[in-house]
């Protein structure tokens, strides 16, 4: 049973991180951006940060990201945060999404956290 991003090869080791951003994308989310975290931790290689307009929108985007990706066979090693949908985090060892509602997203700053990663280009797919 494949429980995390690194039981999938690709051809691109960003491709499922990238994927991940473009299904946020997809589903409406505001303001995606992926960091580039090689070289600046060894916690994971790519967080995902994306915002939804509500608990209900952010569940919603999780939970799209979610089953598209269990479709490719990428399947989180864990979830966080669905019961109160504030702020989602599906950990896929690889890479990790976190979907905040707005205002959680400007509590906790990620992006100034891990200022010193580079941003990859987001598209929806």
């Amino acid at each position: 049973m494949p429980s995390a991003a690194r039981t999938k090869p690709s051809a691109r080791p960003d491709a499922p991180a990238r994927r991940a951003a473009a299904l946020c994308l997809d589903h409406k989310a505001q303001d995606v951006v992926v960091l580039d975290l090689h070289g600046v931790t060894d916690m994971t290689d790519y967080f995902i940060v994306a915002s939804g307009t509500s608990d209900t929108h952010v569940r919603s985007v999780a939970k799209n990201v979610e089953a598209a990706l269990a479709q490719d066979g990428i399947r989180p090693a864990s979830t966080e945060g669905f019961d109160s949908g504030h702020w989602v985090l599906l950990d896929y060892v690889d890479f990790v999404v976190h979907v905040f509602h707005p205002s959680a997203r400007a509590q906790y700053q990620l992006e100034r956290l891990w200022g010193d990663a580079p941003l990859l280009a987001v598209s929806p797919s």
